[in-house]
C-alpha cells in the first residue's frame, strides 16, 4: 500500500494570513489549483488554514467584499484536515471521504505543510481504482 508522500503533490504554493484574497485568487489561476494552504509565516511553513476557489465565489464575491483589501484570514477555513507524511494512502482516502474533500494537505509532525493530496491525485497516482471511484462518489454527495 502506498503511502500519502507516494501519492501527494510536494511543496504547494501557499499564502499568508495577511496575504489578500485578490493574491491568492492569482496563485490558484497561475497554478491551476483550486486551493491554497495558508502558513503562518515562510520560515515555519505551519499550516494554519485553507483557503480554496469556493471559499473565494462565497466569501467575498457573493458578499460584495473587496479582493484587493480582505486579508485571507477572514475567509479561510481554519481546522484544516490533514494526514501524515508517513500515513497510509488508505488513511487520506478515508478521511477525504468522511470529511467530504475534494483535497486534503500533508504534514509533518510539527504541523509543517509538505504537500496536498487531491482528487486527481487519487486518480493518477493511486493504485486502487475501485476505491478510488468509491473515495470520489463519497465526497460529491451532499451531507
Amino acid at each position: 500500500m502506498k503511502t500519502c508522500e507516494e501519492v501527494m503533490t510536494p511543496n504547494p504554493v501557499c499564502c499568508l494570513p495577511t496575504d489578500s484574497v485578490k493574491r491568492a485568487a492569482e496563485l490558484m489561476k497561475r497554478e491551476n489549483v483550486g486551493p491554497i494552504p495558508i502558513i503562518e509565516n515562510e520560515q515555519t511553513r505551519k499550516l494554519v488554514g485553507i483557503i480554496t476557489d469556493r471559499d473565494l465565489v462565497l466569501k467575498v464575491i457573493a458578499e460584495g467584499r473587496d479582493a484587493s483589501s480582505t486579508q485571507v484570514e477572514s475567509v479561510m477555513t481554519r481546522k484544516v484536515v490533514s494526514c501524515r507524511l508517513d500515513d497510509g494512502f488508505q488513511i487520506a482516502m478515508d478521511l477525504m471521504s468522511e470529511h467530504q474533500l475534494r483535497r486534503i494537505t500533508v504534514v509533518d509532525k510539527d504541523n509543517v505543510i509538505l504537500g496536498i493530496i487531491s482528487q486527481a491525485d487519487i486518480a493518477t497516482r493511486g493504485d486502487r481504482p475501485e476505491k478510488t471511484a468509491e473515495v470520489v462518489k463519497d465526497i460529491s454527495q451532499s451531507a
